[in-house]
């Protein structure tokens, strides 16, 4: 592609009003044209809010109208598949939110529609795109740290008030969620993992629901294996006291410590070199991820960092660590 790539989007939730439906529009050579949601009141909204041409309540208008040249998933997972296979039927590219989909084989399904087409998918991991992660990337790849010996990860909150007065939430829902909170966002760490570390070869973890607020699972702790031979450890928990979110890399020459979420200083502590440095996330979370789209799509990359092969590791890691 070479021209004005017109995008529509099916799901146009609170994920798009700020983290990524701008990112549509404000990147050069892109144009976000068309946008789709059930309630037409809502859609309407959204369109004259954001100032997008076209709006619809049906997803198959939007995917099959000719103006749309690609189409941006951000729907709950377990709409991902239906739509997404209706994209690759209809020959365009796609973006999908993450998780890809509540399971392995639905990413595999996925996978396979759009590579027996040679039709690019991508999948919304933006923090591969991010410069705070780059940086650590860097750090890593300038061998700051020496070999890499271990990555370990804690995530722990409390339980917030829609979960303690039992209010619906499809993120804890175990048909779309199987792991709750987990599946939204340990996988957005679980994909930083092995963009910064390399593929994961085996995956174990134990998974329960300590509080009963609602049916998916609530405490997730697992342990893997990087290709590389790089030991990882993680725990998730959605119902203590404090709030910690804490990532750190250990080299045989120092460590790289960082937030996965968090807005912090990113830390590298080694023989040779002491840094700390805070790098501000832009308004637009997915800004750096679409722009990386707008390139590979017209021919000036040879490469995205976050695909569909690159989601559905990502899909079997955590599987792998759930059916445990």
């Amino acid at each position: 592609m070479s021209k004005i790539i017109n995008w529509g989007i099916i799901g146009c939730g609170n994920v798009t009003e700020v983290k990524s439906g701008p990112a549509y529009k404000n990147t050069k050579g892109f144009n976000l044209k068309a946008v789709m949601r059930r309630d037409p009141i809502k859609v309407m909204d959204y369109a004259q809010r954001h100032s997008v041409e076209k709006y619809y309540t049906n997803a198959d208008t939007l995917i099959n109208d000719p103006d749309i040249d690609a189409v941006y998933i951000a729907t709950p997972p377990d709409t991902h598949k239906y739509y997404a296979i209706k994209v690759a039927k209809a020959g365009k590219p796609c973006c999908i939110e993450k998780p890809i989909t509540p399971t392995y084989q639905e990413a595999l399904d996925i996978n396979d529609a759009f590579s027996n087409k040679n039709i690019p998918l991508f999948v919304a991991y933006y923090r591969r795109s991010l410069p705070r992660f780059n940086k650590v990337k860097q750090w890593i790849d300038n061998n700051y740290i020496g070999d890499i010996r271990h990555v370990s990860y804690n995530l722990i909150r409390p339980a917030n008030k829609a979960d303690l007065s039992k209010i619906y939430n499809w993120r804890t829902d175990s048909k779309i969620a199987p792991g709750g909170y987990f599946d939204d966002l340990a996988s957005h760490a679980i994909d930083l993992f092995t963009f910064l570390l390399g593929n994961i070869k085996t995956a174990k973890g134990v998974s329960v629901n300590q509080q009963d607020l609602y049916s998916a699972k609530d405490a997730i702790t697992s342990n893997w294996l990087h290709e590389n031979d790089i030991t990882g450890s993680g725990t998730w928990n959605f119902g203590s006291y404090s709030h910690t979110d804490n990532a750190i890399i250990y080299g045989n020459k120092g460590t790289i410590s960082f937030s996965v979420f968090q807005e912090r200083n990113i830390e590298l502590l080694s023989e040779t070199k002491k840094e700390s440095c805070f790098i501000e996330n832009p308004k637009h979370l997915q800004i750096h991820h679409v722009e990386n789209m707008r390139d590979y799509l017209m021919g000036n990359a040879k490469s995205h960092p976050s695909t569909g092969q690159t989601a559905l590791h990502t899909s079997w890691v955590m599987s792998e660590i759930l059916k445990s």
